[in-house]
């Protein structure tokens, strides 16, 4: 069940907040960046699916670092908004990915949409709008 699909290694940004819910994977797809997270007990609610907070929290990461790590230094985002349709579910041991399609990243906010994807199904999706907070390691915060 902890198989990982070739050409996705560990996540190369941790915090405490995603050592706790992880591991989390990331394979670079041209310039794009998908995430993926094999579902584990720890993220099933009582009916035995995945948790649309974990859902919610992996578009999030995704989202962001998709954004931010398109720029060269990466830029420091904050997320301002996000909203999620679900349109499926996921059950421990599925493999879950999450695709990033840009919309716009300007001079103080950024726009995105994740699609994150169980099965081959589509089972949610994302759009997210993101603050501009400076370069990351700045004394600002840094990237969600």
């Amino acid at each position: 069940m902890n198989d990982v699909p070739t050409g996705f290694e560990p996540l190369f940004r941790n915090s405490p907040y995603t050592d706790t819910i992880g591991p989390i994977y990331y394979r670079k797809d041209g310039s794009d960046l998908v995430l993926g997270i094999r579902a584990l007990q720890k993220h099933a609610n009582a009916r035995g699916l995945v948790h649309g907070g974990l859902l919610m929290t992996i578009a999030d990461i995704a989202l962001g670092y998709a954004m931010a790590f398109r720029e060269d230094p990466p830029a420091s985002l904050i997320t301002a908004n996000i909203s999620a349709d679900f349109a499926g579910s996921a059950k421990v041991g599925d493999w879950i990915e999450v695709h990033v399609d840009v919309q716009k990243s300007g001079s103080r906010l950024a726009f995105a949409n994740a699609y994150l994807i169980a099965n081959d199904q589509r089972i949610l999706r994302a759009s997210g709008v993101y603050l501009r907070a400076g370069a990351l390691g700045s004394s600002g915060p840094t990237a969600t």
